[in-house]
């Protein structure tokens, strides 16, 4: 959820677990020293909203051929910007949370919400303060949805398979970057890791630029969601959503370094994982809606297998597990451990107004081959 519309010691101890493992050498307390800007990653193509009409093969994205995703991301591709100095302390605290797309749940279906005993509600628990190193590959996403109006999402460093050490790649919600259908990308999108790492921004204190962005701010540059979300996503969830995940590149205007070189690490993704027997999952954003206010990073530690949520049966499946998390939280990632490290599963798509339970989408074969088809084209 981004937050204008979207959305126990010993299982946080777990989940501290988890992401501790993604640090690859990160300093706990120091930032990294500023360094010569480097060149903008090109993007390709424009803000349309009409272009080239969908196969019939759309429901089996991973049988599209190279060209048949070049064209695509040539008709659908994102218009670069420069904004350094526009993500200030005053637009950051007063962006509004994204909220998690809230679930049409009159329309899922195989199994029907008569059928689905959702998770209970787990009471999203606070990061203590200062974030440890692991946790520095979370942070907020900012972006501009109208004229005089900022909001504010979730995402996740993710391991670039091209570039294996240097990644720039951010994971979030489809809907926290593009309007859907008929629509186009959203503007200003910049990525801000490890928000209000040290809490210096906590119960409402006013903080600086550098405390609340201890690691910078990361422009979007180059951005992927499935062409199923630009062909039909909406306000509310429904079978779009089961697509509803993106992938964006982002560069420093003050820094020479990768981003994962700056925060310490990255996690990778884990595609086609076996949600149906994963026990333990754990995810994570910076709800913006009340009773949460945007500045601290929470996190729901479920014990429990996920719960199918369907909307279209031809579609890979969403999962559930109980969440308290609010707007804002929208796009945030679904850790589970995978040979002993954290691996990113889902991430935020959809909830409901009671704040009882999110869903993500599984990220399967369509997902990731859109994802190395994206990896290859920003080098």
């Amino acid at each position: 959820m981004p937050s204008t519309h979207r959305r126990s010691a010993a299982a946080a101890a777990a989940l501290l677990t988890v992401l501790a493992l993604a640090a690859t050498g990160c300093n706990d307390d120091t930032a990294p020293q500023a360094a010569p800007p480097p060149s903008p990653a090109v993007a390709s193509g424009s803000a349309g909203k009409g272009g080239i009409k969908l196969p019939d093969s759309l429901k089996d994205l991973k049988n599209w051929s190279a060209d048949d995703l070049a064209n695509w991301a040539k008709e659908h591709g994102f218009k670069p910007e420069v904004l350094k100095g526009y993500w200030d302390q005053v637009r950051m605290e007063t962006a509004k949370g994204v909220r998690p797309k809230e679930a049409n749940i009159a329309t899922a279906k195989s199994p029907s919400r008569s059928e689905v005993q959702l998770p209970p509600a787990i009471p999203a628990a606070a990061e203590k303060h200062p974030y440890s190193p692991g946790t520095a590959v979370v942070g907020k996403i900012f972006l501009s949805v109208g004229p005089n109006s900022d909001a504010e999402c979730s995402g996740t460093v993710v391991t670039d398979p091209a570039n294996p050490g240097r990644s720039n790649l951010v994971w979030t919600a489809a809907h926290c970057v593009h309007e859907g259908k008929d629509g186009s990308w959203f503007k200003k999108i910049s990525f801000v890791p490890s928000y209000n790492r040290t809490g210096a921004a906590s119960g409402g204190r006013r903080a600086t630029l550098e405390q609340l962005a201890p690691y910078g701010v990361w422009t979007m540059d180059a951005g992927y969601v499935s062409p199923q979300w630009v062909q039909e996503g909406s306000e509310k969830g429904g079978p779009a959503s089961q697509f509803d995940f993106a992938v964006f590149h982002v560069h420093s205007e003050d820094s020479a370094r990768s981003l994962e070189e700056t925060v310490g690490g990255s996690v990778p993704v884990w595609f086609n994982a076996p949600t149906a027997t994963i026990g333990a999952v754990s995810a994570y954003g910076y709800p913006a809606e009340a009773p949460f206010d945007g500045r601290e990073l929470e996190h729901c530690d479920s014990r429990i297998k996920l719960t199918p949520y369907v909307y279209d049966a031809e579609r890979p499946p969403m999962n559930a597990m109980g969440c308290t998390m609010t707007g804002g939280s929208s796009g945030g990632g679904w850790f589970a451990q995978r040979d002993g490290r954290p691996a990113l599963i889902s991430n935020t798509s959809v909830g409901n107004d009671q704040a009882t339970f999110l869903a993500g989408p599984t990220l399967g074969a369509d997902a990731q081959k859109g994802f190395e088809y994206f990896s290859r084209q920003v080098h």
